[in-house]
């Protein structure tokens, strides 16, 4: 089946046409987007420092998650940043798909990663003498699972007609936006995403709450100061998979159909969480602290030095 498109550009709506707003989004979203990459970025240059934390597969999985942020974050802010400065904010129909691929193979990897860091957490919890046996492979299964989501959704989506409306009632390309604008029946497609990316947000979202259930009913038999300890370190990872699978599983967990306030939602998962990712795990993780202190001590030392 051939793709039948005319179009060869997309117009966005944004989130507001209101220049003040726009003003606004330009200033918060850029410093939002600032403080992710560094943020991201230092846990990934802090726990590579530290030999002792590279070698715990919880911290390998969290160095992992980083990237992975810092990734999905730079799919959809910079361009939502640059268009805020123009009243007509446009996209490639080329573009538009690439922007699409990036951001489902991104989160797609998150959430796989994500129920790989729950399982980790089991493992350390439950079964702490099989810990050394959790392997990094997980995250090219990771990999190898956003990318296989993103593709299926790229697909059929390079199946659709567009030769009408070009103008995506969002701040970026996404799915249900883009079916609006198709001219064709999409009642089927629509089915195909609530099969592909529902799918994905509700069977890694029910894996999670089975680990965190077996972890919960197993801290029974620890000590007062074992079950803080483990709580807290879950408590960190519990928060991060609410941020993510619970606007996810709102917006493709249902047929296609658009409510008010999917853009905020959208928001919250594409570009604040990947923000809070690395303030949840850092102010709640002594190791982190101390290890980013002593990168910090290093680097001041070297800039001395110069």
């Amino acid at each position: 089946m051939q793709n039948q498109s005319f179009i060869t550009e997309f117009i966005f709506a944004g989130l507001s046409q209101d220049p003040t707003v726009q003003k606004t989004v330009f200033v918060v979203f850029l410093l939002v987007y600032i403080a992710t990459i560094v943020g991201n970025m230092l846990i990934v240059v802090t726990i590579l420092c530290n030999p002792a934390l590279l070698g715990s597969p919880m911290y390998f999985f969290l160095a992992f998650l980083s990237l992975q942020d810092a990734g999905f974050s730079s799919a959809i802010t910079p361009k939502m940043i640059a268009d805020s400065l123009y009243k007509q904010k446009t996209i490639s129909y080329k573009g538009c798909m690439i922007q699409l691929f990036a951001g489902h193979f991104f989160g797609g990897a998150e959430m796989i990663i994500l129920t790989a860091m729950a399982y980790d957490r089991y493992v350390a919890i439950c079964k702490p003498l099989h810990y050394s046996s959790i392997m990094n492979w997980r995250l090219w299964v990771s990999w190898t699972g956003g990318f296989l989501h993103s593709i299926i959704q790229i697909f059929f989506t390079f199946q659709l007609p567009f030769c009408g409306p070009n103008v995506i009632d969002h701040f970026m390309c996404e799915l249900y936006p883009l079916l609006k604008l198709a001219c064709t029946d999409t009642y089927i497609f629509g089915l195909l995403v609530i099969a592909n990316s529902g799918l994905i947000c509700m069977i890694n979202f029910s894996l999670l709450l089975v680990s965190y259930g077996v972890i919960l009913f197993s801290l029974r038999k620890h000590s007062a100061e074992g079950r803080k300890k483990a709580l807290s370190t879950c408590g960190s990872h519990i928060t991060v998979v609410v941020l993510l699978f619970v606007p996810c599983i709102f917006i493709y967990s249902r047929p296609s159909s658009s409510f008010p306030f999917d853009k905020e939602v959208e928001i919250v998962y594409t570009i604040l969480t990947p923000l809070l990712n690395p303030l949840v795990y850092t102010l709640r993780n002594k190791e982190v602290k101390n290890s980013m202190r002593k990168v910090w001590k290093r680097l001041v030392v070297v800039f001395k030095g110069k």
